[in-house]
């Protein structure tokens, strides 16, 4: 298998591209303070952002909680010894021990809001899928006129996040409360659980890949992601869960893995319309695999069309729910919310949410491509080196022209801190080019960053 390595770089950084990371890390503060003195002078003369706290969903509310110590005992634990062991550990107790510690800091920060509010209550809201499980007495009746209840202000138009996305979102509550594991807390912590499994399926992904030591290196920025403050509790990080499965299996060797992880992704497309976006992910990991691509891509094509023909038979046709899903968007404050400002403020609340060390590894990992990709030569030879530079490079830019796709449709005008998190675990691929000497005070900001926005803003919907 053909090994990625950490670049060079990693072991003594130049000066000028510390001094280029810095730089980067001036045009991200910028970029946040612009977006919010913005937003402010916006949300002041009564323009229609819909964001108190543009650009972030949010409210100004200072405020400790119950998991403000635990919140604390975590990031000082992986910034104290958590580093150094995952260079060391065994790579199954490693994985374990991530994806505990995961959860634990995603935990730590909902309870920041209290029981109710912050874990609890998070997913009973009137807009939730939860609101609607109750009236879903029968599930194929349901798929087969989920379309005719899209759109608002119809006696039985569906809640807010149940008609933006496709039915496979509903179906997975509606799912949970048929084998007992309805209400708030379960829903809760389903969605935890599931989506602090980014923390392995990335790692598996790029050890499959061939650049197994730089998946020990991002282990640590998956688990203090900023983003954690809306992966717990939000169908956003199930569905982040979902993705990164999908994606992992994809680059797992053989062939029923691949068909399980076009299944999954697949299965992600009747959880979100802007899932479609994955494809460019998918092909990456695709294009990575050292070996079988071809089997690999018809497998998980499969996959993929078994859950689409299986959805439209039973009466749902996506290209039609996505048609009228854009119409009930702008029925909504979408109509209100000014591209011209979420369109670059998007990526300010991106940053809030990935953490600021987004910049500088991206900045880094699209250097070594274009180092890499020589003029000159043909676009063959050009595609073949770009390959050959790994997961490093491939998935972290995969990762950020899916984002770039959807910041510039217009179809995600703010709450892109939750809705991108899918996308988000994929970007910090990158921040394996980071030197080892730096990590630490990256993760340092990465846990700030999180804590910051947890402890000042009131982020529950």
């Amino acid at each position: 298998m053909r090994a990625t390595t950490l670049p060079a770089a990693t072991a003594r950084a130049p000066v000028r591209r510390s001094r280029a990371d810095l730089l980067v890390l001036g045009v991200e503060a910028a970029l946040i303070a612009l977006a919010a003195v913005v937003g402010a002078v916006l949300n002041a003369r009564g323009v229609g952002l819909h964001a108190d706290a543009a650009p972030l969903y949010a409210t100004w509310r200072p405020h400790l909680g119950w998991g403000t110590p635990g919140a604390l005992l975590v990031a000082g634990t992986v910034l104290g010894v958590g580093t150094r062991w995952a260079r060391t550990a065994g790579w199954t107790a490693l994985l374990g021990a991530a994806y505990l510690s995961s959860v634990a800091w995603t935990l730590a920060l909902a309870l920041v809001d209290g029981w109710s509010a912050g874990f609890a209550e998070r997913l009973t809201a009137q807009a939730e899928y939860l609101h609607e499980v109750p009236r879903v007495t029968d599930v194929p009746a349901m798929l087969a006129g989920f379309t005719d209840r899209i759109l608002d202000f119809r006696p039985d138009s569906w809640a807010t996040h149940t008609a933006g996305h496709p039915p496979g979102a509903l179906l997975v509550f509606v799912a949970l409360d048929r084998v007992g594991l309805g209400g708030g807390v379960a829903a809760a912590l389903v969605c935890v659980l599931v989506g602090a499994s980014v923390t392995i399926s990335v790692p598996v992904a790029m050890r499959a890949l061939g650049a197994a030591d730089a998946a020990r290196a991002v282990l640590p920025f998956l688990v203090l992601l900023p983003g954690a403050v809306w992966l717990g509790a939000s169908a956003d990080g199930l569905f982040a869960g979902v993705v990164a499965a999908g994606l992992a299996l994809l680059a797992v060797r053989g062939r029923v893995a691949p068909a399980a992880g076009g299944l999954l992704l697949g299965g992600a497309l009747y959880l979100s319309y802007g899932f479609v976006l994955t494809g460019v992910l998918a092909l990456a990991v695709l294009a990575l695999r050292p070996t079988g691509r071809v089997t690999a891509l018809l497998a998980a094509t499969a996959g993929v069309a078994a859950v689409a023909v299986a959805f439209t038979a039973a009466g749902f046709r996506w290209w039609d729910g996505y048609r009228l899903v854009v119409e009930r968007y702008y029925q909504g404050w979408a109509a209100d919310r000014p591209y011209g400002y979420w369109v670059w403020a998007n990526l300010a609340a991106l940053l809030l949410s990935a953490g600021p060390v987004l910049g500088p590894a991206l900045r880094r990992a699209v250097g070594a491509g274009a180092r890499t990709v020589q003029p000159g030569r043909s676009w063959r030879d050009r595609a073949a080196r770009l390959r050959a530079a790994g997961p490093i490079v491939l998935l972290p830019v995969a990762a950020a022209v899916a984002v770039l796709a959807g910041d510039l449709s217009g179809l995600s005008k703010a709450e892109v801190e939750r809705i991108w998190l899918p996308f988000a675990v994929w970007l910090l691929v990158a921040t394996a080019h980071l030197p080892a000497s730096t990590r630490r005070w990256w993760l340092l900001g990465q846990a700030g960053t999180a804590l910051a926005v947890n402890h000042l803003l009131w982020t529950v919907s």
